[in-house]
């Protein structure tokens, strides 16, 4: 009796010295874990900046000048400014407290996308964490996202686009979490999905495509689900799709007054290879050729399983999300042409995070495929710049004075020259004098463009100036066709000849300089200025 109770005693002393011991183990473990992410996440967001501010002081494009444009003004005058322009508010309302603070410059504005493209590195790690189940899968989602050269681009323009990508990040995952995934409390992803999905909407409006293609995928997961499932996916997907709706219900009307106005006049409808490129813009030519092999092995793996696990339901609905998203802008174009490479921005998360999931799923092979990309990706090169309108505008400058005339007869460069040229210049386009400097009103473009004549529109212009007035006429170096032959870039093509041709003929109008001197393609977007003073 007595020795069964030392053995007791010594057991209990035993277990609580080792106690302590499990619990010290835990609390390093634990410890790690919360200081080696921060730690791992701030070296990525490191590397990532370094990648990303090579260009942040090049000149505006026209699409800033627009950025500028709106989101300087009336917090209140932005959705009315809009409604000429076409696209949704928040990115214009966010950027306008913005300027509040880092200032109207190419830094201080591009700084926007800089810190959204940023953020989308822990976002991408918490994403890869939450789909895949795995700190691996956090990482290599955190490493993509953060040398991804299509995010690097957009994160040095003043612009939405890297604000998209960050934001289709939770928009993914709580998809995937709501419908595909296994989880104990659904309901949560579910209303995230409604919320962030409508945020995305009032960004841009290519989050529409995500939407489809997403309610795409839940018919595939609702076909595949049991039938005891079904119910509750049923209502789920009541509340996330419907929530959304609601939630960008006001901004509906908008929508469809831009969509029947303003539209994109200037795009043509896209040829089948642009289609095919999307991966290549994505993720670059070279690189797509890699995970195809190495992700796509994984990706295999995940949906070879029966019966289709989780991570197979995931890998399924993302690879439709990827699949279906350009496809369905792609096939609206062709109708309506509104196909630009840079609103593939919504495709970035489910493209990068599917990658994840078969790179993670691939082993060995999808840890060399992850160190090959972003090899290439850090080879890659930073954004050129895309007009030399700032350079231009710096030449000519300090001739003009207060009342002379600007000219642009391509009339959305309007607001990037008044960004640039001095205060008090006079604006004018195809249309007549501008007295918005900020924005360019698209509504019923062509139709307005096409009732435009010199003889109409620029002549009593010309007439009403003071001998000694400094007229400089502004207009697009036209050095290839094939960006010119929409219905909006084919009239301001030929306008351009006639204003020129009939500025030549005035006798009252004599040269003064010509900018740029010399030019050498290709450079995307580059303007000519002819400065012409007016003597009798």
């Amino acid at each position: 009796m007595g020795h069964r109770l030392l053995l007791r005693t010594l057991m209990a002393a035993s277990a609580l010295h080792r106690r302590p011991a499990a619990l010290a183990r835990h609390a390093r473990s634990l410890t790690g874990s919360w200081v080696a992410v921060p730690l791992g996440l701030a070296a990525l967001i490191a590397l990532s900046l370094m990648m990303r501010t090579a260009e942040l002081k090049i000149g505006f494009w026209i699409d800033e000048g627009l950025s500028v444009g709106i989101a300087d003004r009336p917090l209140g005058d932005i959705p009315a400014a809009l409604r000429k322009d076409g696209s949704p508010p928040l990115y214009y309302m966010l950027l306008h407290f913005w300027l509040g603070v880092a200032g109207d410059s190419e830094e201080g504005v591009r700084s926007f996308s800089l810190m959204c493209a940023l953020l989308a590195v822990p976002v991408a790690w918490w994403a890869g964490l939450k789909i895949w189940g795995t700190h691996k899968a956090g990482w290599f989602a955190a490493v993509l996202m953060a040398f991804n050269p299509f995010l690097s681009q957009y994160a040095q323009e003043a612009r939405m686009y890297a604000m998209v990508a960050l934001l289709a990040i939770p928009v993914t995952v709580c998809f995937l979490r709501a419908y595909a995934l296994d989880t104990s409390s659904r309901r949560p992803w579910v209303i995230g999905f409604a919320v962030s999905e409508a945020v995305a909407l009032y960004t841009h409006n290519w989050p529409i495509f995500f939407g489809a293609a997403a309610g795409a995928a839940w018919i595939v997961l609702f076909a595949l689900a049991e039938r005891a499932r079904r119910k509750e996916l049923f209502r789920d997907a009541l509340i996330g799709f419907g929530g959304a709706a609601l939630l960008y219900l006001p901004w509906v009307p908008t929508t469809l007054y831009q969509a029947q106005h303003t539209g994109a006049p200037w795009a043509d409808a896209p040829a089948f290879s642009s289609l095919l490129g999307v991966p290549g813009v994505i993720l670059g030519r070279l690189p797509e050729i890699v995970f195809l092999i190495c992700a796509g092995a994984g990706v295999i793996a995940l949906l070879r399983t029966r019966p289709l696990g989780q991570h197979g339901r995931a890998a399924l609905a993302l690879l439709i999300i990827c699949v279906l998203t350009p496809t369905l802008a792609w096939g609206l174009s062709q109708s309506s042409p509104a196909w630009a490479n840079r609103y593939l921005a919504v495709a970035v998360a489910p493209y990068l995070l599917l990658a994840t999931g078969g790179l993670a799923h691939a082993r060995r092979l999808g840890v060399f495929g992850l160190a090959l990309v972003v090899v290439m990706w850090a080879q890659d090169t930073a954004p050129v710049e895309k007009s030399n309108v700032r350079s231009v505008a710096h030449n000519i400058g300090p001739s003009l004075a207060p009342g002379d005339l600007v000219i642009s007869t391509q009339p959305e460069t309007i607001p990037v020259l008044h960004y640039y040229l001095p205060d008090g210049l006079r604006y004018a386009t195809l249309t007549g004098e501008e007295t918005d400097f900020g924005v360019w009103d698209w509504r019923d473009g062509v139709e307005r463009l096409e009732a435009t004549s010199a003889e109409t529109d620029l002549a009593p212009l010309i007439d009403s100036l003071e001998p000694g007035t400094r007229v400089v006429l502004v207009e697009p170096i036209v050095w290839t066709l094939n960006r010119w032959r929409a219905p909006w870039t084919k009239l301001i093509r030929i306008r351009s000849k006639e204003w020129a041709q009939a500025l030549s003929n005035d006798p009252t109008m004599e040269i003064a300089s010509i900018q740029p001197t010399n030019f050498t393609p290709p450079r995307p977007n580059p303007v000519r200025a002819t400065v012409y003073v007016k003597t009798g």
